[in-house]
């Protein structure tokens, strides 16, 4: 038995690094799908609305999204009032003389313009998309300082409104406005979830105490495979609620972008389910199934969303609230069931001796 155990703790040292290294692309990539932030984003008008025409936030504030029905070309103009991207029938062009077009591929919109940008040009369009939706990060509508507005600074525990903007739109020769709002909203505290979390590994991890081969080790076998089980539920849920917040619609939007963008949270959270039934049936080498499984699930859904538990904009279509339960029951299931495997393959272990 002491090989399993071995196996467990290198599949967790594994885990973890995997984690690390994949953390590193992400921030070079400028975190563009943020984890939370305290800037609430809303559109709230169109002004003048015409009928096919719509604009929304999508990823936690991050991007803006246009979607035009409407049968003809509608520009989006830039930082310099220069035709910035078209969106139409046929797809989404964006401009390359355009500096937005650079601009706006980071969140924190530090690209280095070339050469060729130029908002006193003539356009030159180049395709990016057959869709009639257009998605960017506009630094009309954020917040892009690292530290807050004086206001807020002066009193960060209120709600308060940061700034009005509006991004103009071109439909043929009359402008249209997408109006919107930028709210500072207080973090919330997140010792309570820390709190709860901590208490659920401590409680699930106990149950590898049990020994195993007997009525209380079979029982806490299982219990702890449900937990498990419930914490893949969990992470599935959070991650379908990410893909939801990027702005994707129907059953094929939602399944294409958890394949693309959340593909890590998804599988993990569907091992963990199988891990969980895999105990529940009391299958040989459940308990490293649960050691692996639990530390995969701690880290990639778990750890890697720790910044919804001190946010108040999470991404997320529903309360901020709920998304921080899924997140503390993912890393207290996870993490328990990491401590409970161990815990049982270590007691087999000694068991197993001479």
């Amino acid at each position: 038995m002491r090989v399993p155990l071995r196996r467990a703790g290198l599949v967790v040292t594994a885990a973890l690094a995997a984690l690390l290294a994949l953390a590193g692309p992400a921030a070079a990539h400028g975190a563009d799908a943020p984890d939370g932030t305290d800037y609430r984003v809303e559109v709230t008008a169109l002004s003048p609305a015409p009928r096919g025409l719509t604009a929304r936030i999508v990823e936690a504030g991050a991007r803006l999204e246009v979607t035009n029905t409407t049968g003809r070309d509608v520009e989006v103009l830039g930082y310099s009032g220069e035709a910035y991207l078209r969106i139409g029938p046929g797809g989404v062009y964006e401009n390359t003389r355009s500096p937005a077009t650079y601009l706006n591929r980071t969140l924190a919109g530090d690209t280095q313009l070339p050469p060729e940008a130029d908002p006193a040009a003539a356009p030159v369009w180049r395709k990016v998309s057959d869709d009639r939706s257009a998605r960017w990060h506009d630094q009309r509508t954020r917040w892009l300082e690292s530290d807050p507005p004086a206001p807020v600074t002066a009193d960060p525990t209120r709600e308060q409104r940061v700034r009005d903007w509006v991004v103009p739109l071109r439909d043929g020769d009359r402008t249209i406005e997408v109006r919107g709002t930028l709210d500072w909203v207080p973090p919330p505290d997140p010792y309570p979830w820390w709190v709860a979390g901590t208490l659920g590994f401590l409680l699930i991890g106990a149950a590898g105490l049990a020994p195993a081969g007997t009525a209380a080790g079979v029982r806490a076998l299982r219990g702890v495979g449900a937990l498990l089980a419930l914490g893949g539920l969990a992470a599935v849920a959070a991650t379908v609620g990410r893909a939801l917040d990027a702005g994707t619609d129907g059953v094929g939007g939602v399944l294409l972008g958890l394949l693309t963008a959340q593909t890590w949270a998804l599988l993990t959270g569907l091992g963990a389910l199988a891990a969980g039934g895999y105990a529940l049936a009391r299958r040989p080498a459940a308990d490293f199934a649960l050691a692996l499984a639990g530390a995969c699930l701690a880290l990639f859904a778990g750890a890697a969303n720790l910044a919804v538990l001190s946010r108040s904009v999470v991404p997320a279509p529903w309360p901020a609230d709920l998304a921080r339960i899924l997140v503390t029951l993912v890393l207290a299931t996870g993490s328990g069931a990491v401590a409970a495997g161990l815990l049982r393959l270590r007691t087999a272990a000694r068991a197993a001796r001479p």
